[in-house]
């Protein structure tokens, strides 16, 4: 029988990709997801294979409900509101998912004696002070900021992981996940790279906030899933980042898809947001030394295959002449 892992916000950008890579390895996949912010259509193509699973439900109520017999490999809980325009439209739903729903996906794990991986983010390193940040860097974060909703879930969630882990000796390990990319991604997302793509494909400009010398460092969405498996079957316990260190300014990312895409888009400058990082950059050293794991797909080419999903499935956004 195959081993089976539960996927909180598995209908999600990232959790329909890791569903994806975890049926290609041939585990059975429970998905659970109430398509709060993620689709139906990330996995309508996973329905075909008999070991995958779908139930819409609520993570900030008690998973053990769902009556899940049988014995369970691990539970990956990705459940929450993750780009800006969400967790800022829906503040108490992104409170409760990194608190009530980490709590209901712990005791699920430590009842069925699964590994559980918490999906923590790199906004815990809040604007940071060091760079490139390391796991062992505390972070600078504005706790009662706008975005502080998202940042002070996630830093809630990795305390009760770690919680777990010493009182219960959960076998648990906190992912720190920095900006991801690729398919699937909403046109209205609000993270820079659809924003960006959208707005080259429809001729609008592109607006680049602050200077554009701010940075971020950009991962594709295979690379990102690969290093998820690698921890999800070894025993690191982390924190651990997960994310491309190839930096890029917000200004010569904009360059490049518009570049790519053939755009002729003029650039527009906007107001930096409240809380936005002027840099952002992952070192991955422990990652390397313990998942032997480093991404492989450069920026241009993670931005071709995610420019050409794009154009084939943002119909409502794009102008026909452009598909």
């Amino acid at each position: 029988m195959a081993p089976r892992v539960v996927v909180t916000g598995g209908a999600g950008f990232l959790g329909s990709h890791i569903c994806e890579r975890l049926l290609s390895d041939d585990y059975e996949v429970l998905c659970i997801d109430n398509l709060l912010t993620s689709s139906p259509a990330n996995i309508a193509h996973l329905h075909v294979h008999d070991g995958f699973h779908f139930v819409t439900a609520d993570v900030t109520s008690p998973l053990t409900g769902l009556d899940i017999p049988g014995k369970i490999h691990a539970v990956l809980h990705f459940a929450s509101p993750a780009s800006p325009v969400d967790y800022l439209r829906l503040p108490i739903e992104t409170l409760r998912a990194g608190s009530f729903g980490a709590f209901h996906a712990l005791d699920l794990a430590a009842e069925k004696r699964a590994r559980f991986i918490m999906a923590s983010t790199s906004e815990t390193y809040g604007d940071p002070l060091v760079h490139p940040q390391p796991e062992t860097y505390w972070g600078n974060v504005n706790p009662v900021g706008p975005r502080s909703v998202y940042d002070e879930a996630k830093r809630f969630s990795e305390a009760a992981t770690m919680a777990y882990q010493r009182t219960h000796h959960l076998n648990a390990a906190v992912l720190r996940i920095f900006n991801t990319y690729g398919p699937r991604m909403r046109a209205t997302d609000g993270r820079v790279i659809p924003t960006f793509i959208r707005q080259a494909l429809c001729g609008e400009p592109l607006t680049v906030a602050g200077n554009g010398r701010q940075t971020r460092s950009l991962c594709y969405i295979d690379d990102m899933v690969d290093g998820i498996v690698r921890l999800m079957n070894s025993d690191v316990v982390g924190p651990i980042n997960l994310g491309n260190p190839a930096e890029f300014t917000m200004l010569k990312l904009a360059e490049v898809i518009r570049q790519l895409t053939g755009s002729a888009s003029d650039i527009r400058y906007i107001p930096l947001p409240t809380d936005d990082p002027v840099s952002r950059q992952p070192d991955i050293r422990l990652a390397a030394d313990r998942l032997c794991w480093e991404p492989r797909i450069k920026i241009e080419e993670g931005l071709r295959r995610t420019i050409d999903w794009c154009m084939a499935h943002w119909h409502s956004v794009i102008p026909q002449v452009l598909q």
